[in-house]
């Protein structure tokens, strides 16, 4: 069951994302609150100037993609071992 539980899912994401017209308008919400994240852990207290706030919120976001990074090519590089 839970595979054709996962593979309906799959279906129906695939199927709405068919439908969809304006892609970038569907997710604008979870871009806003992924970016907000950063902003609130770089200033959690709102004093920052907001172009402080958004330079600092930006090198927070790709330092969060390099661990991602490293966290994959370690597990690539363990898997391969």
């Amino acid at each position: 069951m839970g595979a054709d539980h996962a593979a309906a899912g799959r279906i129906g994401a695939h199927e709405s994302w068919a439908r969809t017209e304006d892609r970038t308008a569907r997710t604008a919400n979870a871009r806003r609150a992924f970016i907000a994240r950063f902003e609130l852990e770089v200033d959690p207290e709102g004093r920052l100037s907001d172009a402080e706030r958004t330079l600092r919120a930006e090198h927070a976001r790709k330092a969060y993609y390099q661990r991602l990074a490293l966290k994959s090519a370690r597990a690539r590089k363990a898997k391969a071992s």
